[in-house]
């Protein structure tokens, strides 16, 4: 039998009511975790929950939506109070986008960047005092692909992905000493409802299962790696299949790579 790696960790989870982060919220809880499980949908996070206790886990649900920033303060006291503490903020949840830059409502683009990069900004600047006391902990960010290059009808969407880059690399850096461990979860194509729930220009839901997205790899094979990775406090995962090549040509033939998102047929 697999040793259980997450035995008297508690793990918080945002965006755990479906995709990734439902399929990492019970890999966790068959490995040990106790788990704080943040979403939406409180319904959806009651029916996680309820697997998870099945498999032996404790488990708290907050229900939030995470594109209101004043009470993020607020949230994160209410994580740390269900367990007394945290050992890995899993900042996962996020919305794509599926229009172009020129045609998106600037109020789109904001609410993209609120939830994708000033909520998990905000969630870590809360909690970094917190998780210094307890002597450490482990924050894991959920990026993207498409925030190592820019990609057709993504442009906030690839903008708060890039940000994230910036400002966790830092925030790593600036607190390594005090034990604190970023972990970059880098996603390419993952079967999930993220291009279903994708905001078109005017901020209605796109509201189809792109073919990209219908063809990756499954929730529960990319759910795990990462959370491998995080046991491992990897500096990066990259999540995916064929498309992740796209990252190393990036690197090695960055004028390559614009040339080829050019000839991308945007979808």
């Amino acid at each position: 039998m697999r040793k259980k790696r997450f035995i008297n960790k508690v793990v918080w989870i945002t965006g755990a009511s479906s995709g990734i982060g439902e399929a990492c919220a019970y890999l966790f809880a068959k490995e040990g975790a106790s788990l704080i499980l943040t979403g939406r949908s409180a319904e959806a996070l009651s029916r996680v929950g309820d697997k998870c206790k099945s498999l032996a886990a404790s488990c708290e649900i907050l229900p939030y939506n995470l594109s209101n920033l004043d009470q993020i303060h607020a949230l994160v006291d209410d994580a740390f109070a269900c367990f007394g503490k945290i050992d890995v903020i899993f900042n996962n949840a996020g919305i794509s986008q599926r229009a172009l830059a020129g045609d998106t409502l600037f109020s789109v683009d904001r609410m993209i960047m609120d939830v994708n990069y000033f909520a998990p900004v905000l969630i870590s600047k809360h909690a970094l005092p917190k998780l210094i006391v307890q002597g450490g902990g482990t924050i894991a960010v959920t990026t993207s692909i498409s925030g190592k290059f820019g990609f057709p009808l993504r442009s906030a969407y690839s903008a708060s992905k890039h940000a994230l880059y910036g400002f966790f690399e830092t925030l790593h850096a600036e607190y390594f000493d005090n034990n604190i461990r970023v972990v970059f979860i880098c996603p390419g194509r993952v079967k999930t409802n993220i291009s279903f729930n994708a905001l078109k220009n005017d901020g209605q839901q796109h509201a189809l299962l792109d073919d990209g997205q219908a063809d990756g790899i499954s929730a529960e094979k990319a759910a795990q790696k990462i959370v491998n990775a995080i046991y491992k406090q990897k500096a990066e995962v990259l999540v995916g299949a064929k498309e992740l090549l796209m990252v190393y040509i990036k690197r090695l033939f960055p004028g390559l790579t614009r040339k080829l998102i050019r000839k991308i047929k945007p979808t």
